[in-house]
């Protein structure tokens, strides 16, 4: 029963959220970050687009930022280098979060690790993240579990390569409060089955951020995980999945006081219910009470603990850390 209401209000408020109306774009909302309603843009192929969004400089102009709607999504954006959007109308940056949805498009590398205790024996992950904008409407990020350690059913320790993920990024619009993406994942099964890795899975999602008051920044968003390889289903127990994720926080501090700049505090609810019939339909849910602080120089420390809330009780807790550099 807890579980089942604890589904409905996530879900609930992913709706509530998303279904809020976007405030629109005048002429005296452009006159607060500086720029007319007209402005000259220079032309740009799609190749060099791509080229100066990922080598470019996306930070010291930000007036050239311009807002992109989801009426305009196949005519407008895919010929115009990325631009580092500004800061939400409350003043909160746009800058990811752990172990919750982004929403927003970034240039940078990250090294997130995770520490599970839990009945089966203690596991870690850790990984190389690498987001690369092409376009103002289209990024890959690119996911690289560089180590996955975990007993197996035999009892022994397992340490491996994860799988590799891919993810295509589509902006479907942004506006100064509000920005929303598409995105498809695709696993590659280059992990080892006794990791329960080694699936092959797509996964579409849609995720959003958003900030309309002061530094207080919510977002989330939902995807279906789909497996479709034999060994991934058979062996290593992957399922087709919903998945959930809403999320809230205050920035407390400026960019510039290091090495406690863009100090967030915030909790990450996650919820997670298998859809197919292959076994049991368990609702998982979990909270992530986190931080993030800028270091200095664009370097960015994360930290947080995600604790179950339901039970059965997939882990006891998992310790979160990250390391992020924004280029």
């Amino acid at each position: 029963m807890t579980a089942k209401l604890a589904a409905l209000v996530l879900v609930l408020g992913l709706g509530g959220i998303v279904a809020a109306p976007t405030p629109g774009w005048t002429a005296g909302v452009l006159a607060q970050v500086g720029m007319s309603p007209v402005s000259a843009r220079r032309e740009y192929s799609v190749f060099d687009a791509a080229k100066e969004s990922l080598f470019g400089d996306p930070y010291s102009d930000p007036d050239r930022w311009q807002p992109l709607s989801l009426g305009t999504l196949l005519t407008e954006g895919w010929d115009e280098p990325w631009i580092s959007p500004p800061k939400g109308g409350g003043g909160a940056p746009r800058q990811s979060w752990l172990n919750a949805f982004n929403g927003v498009f970034y240039r940078l590398a990250n090294v997130p690790f995770g520490w599970v205790h839990g009945d089966g024996g203690d596991a870690y992950t850790g990984s190389l993240n690498l987001f690369t904008p092409f376009s103002r409407r289209f990024e890959v990020e690119w996911q690289i579990p560089f180590i996955v350690s975990s007993r197996g059913s035999d009892g022994t320790r397992h340490n491996a390569f994860g799988d590799f993920a891919v993810t295509t990024r589509f902006l479907l619009s942004e506006t100064r409060d509000v920005s929303q993406s598409f995105n498809l994942t695709f696993r590659t099964p280059t992990g080892d089955i006794d990791n329960h890795n080694g699936v092959a899975a797509i996964t579409p999602d849609y995720e959003f951020w958003a900030n309309w008051w002061r530094g207080f920044v919510v977002r989330g968003g939902a995807a279906l995980a789909v497996p479709y390889n034999h060994d991934g289903i058979r062996k290593a127990g992957a399922r087709t999945t919903f998945l959930g994720n809403l999320s809230a926080g205050y920035y407390f501090t400026p960019h510039d006081l290091t090495p406690v700049g863009d100090l967030v505090w915030y909790v990450s609810t996650n919820l997670s219910q298998p859809t197919d019939d292959r076994g049991l339909s368990t609702t998982t849910l979990t909270f992530t009470p986190g931080f993030r602080t800028h270091l200095g120089w664009n370097w960015f420390l994360f930290g947080g603990v995600e604790v179950p809330a339901t039970k059965p009780e997939p882990f006891d807790y998992q310790v979160l850390g990250e390391l992020l550099k924004v280029f």
